[in-house]
């Protein structure tokens, strides 16, 4: 899976396929927290078709491995840097501008683990919304992203 991402223009670098380079302790997290599904610092909001989610992370601060499985989008709230490590065994360094937006799709079955730190000097946050139904695609995962400014 490479998904489009608000970073592909320049922003975004993949470092590497593999695990290899990954610390034992994102290993061990990946490994014990491969169905958790709690994908923000904060549950903002919930009904019976979305949950909204705050992300917070202060400098060296790591959002734990989480799995989404349904269809979700997220928005950055703030500039940022960020490392995120997905059990494909990408790792991809990201610089966020407020208002990216990605927009992620998965197919039935499918199910996307990964986790999010904070590798910048500043705080920042994401707002990310969770779709509650099952509204499947057939077509395999992909992500659309734009970038915009709030």
């Amino acid at each position: 899976m490479t998904p489009e991402h608000p970073a592909d223009s320049g922003r975004l670098a993949v470092d590497g396929i593999g695990f290899d380079d990954w610390s034992d302790a994102v290993r061990a997290d990946f490994a014990d927290h491969a169905r958790n599904t709690t994908i923000g610092s904060t549950l903002l909001s919930v009904d019976r078709r979305v949950q909204v989610w705050r992300i917070n992370l202060e400098p060296g601060e790591r959002l734990g491995a989480h799995r989404h499985t349904v269809e979700y989008f997220w928005t950055a709230l703030t500039a940022g840097r960020g490392v995120q490590h997905a059990d494909d065994s990408s790792t991809r360094f990201v610089t966020y501008a407020p208002g990216d937006t990605c927009h992620v799709d998965l197919g039935p079955g499918e199910y996307l683990l990964h986790d999010l730190e904070n590798i910048g000097e500043t705080p920042f946050a994401f707002v990310s919304v969770q779709f509650r139904f099952g509204g499947h695609h057939s077509d395999p995962i992909r992500a659309t992203a734009t970038r915009g400014h709030l």
